[in-house]
């Protein structure tokens, strides 16, 4: 078993730079790779990015050049830093990893991320 808890989300404004965080805890050893998603209001979940969590390989969503996805192994984390905001990345964002290639078994409960103009 993996818990995923997500931080870092809140009120920001348009054009500031925000960095999300994912705490991994249990079995991390079993995981194979971490993404973040994210659900926009009215729109299904959809992945961001997503990496390997022991080899060094990151991908990234058509369209998220704005997101940088990174890992510390050390310490059981993974970042999302968005750069810069902008509305339309009002969402709540979720951590998600995978100890297979086939699906994410394990989810955090979400941060919720609202970006004024």
């Amino acid at each position: 078993q993996v818990y995923l808890v997500e931080s870092g989300g809140g009120l920001v404004q348009a054009g500031e730079s925000l960095r999300l965080s994912c705490a991994a805890s249990g079995h991390t050893f079993n995981i194979d790779s971490m993404a973040w998603f994210r659900r926009v209001p009215g729109q299904e979940r959809e992945l961001v990015a997503d990496l390997k969590w022991v080899a060094d390989f990151t991908h990234y969503a058509s369209g998220k050049d704005r997101f940088t996805i990174s890992k510390d192994n050390a310490k059981n984390m993974l970042y999302l830093e968005i750069n810069p905001v902008t509305p339309e990345d009002t969402a709540v964002y979720y951590c998600a990893a995978a100890e297979g290639l086939s699906s994410w078994d394990y989810w955090g409960q979400g941060t919720q991320v609202i970006v004024s103009s």
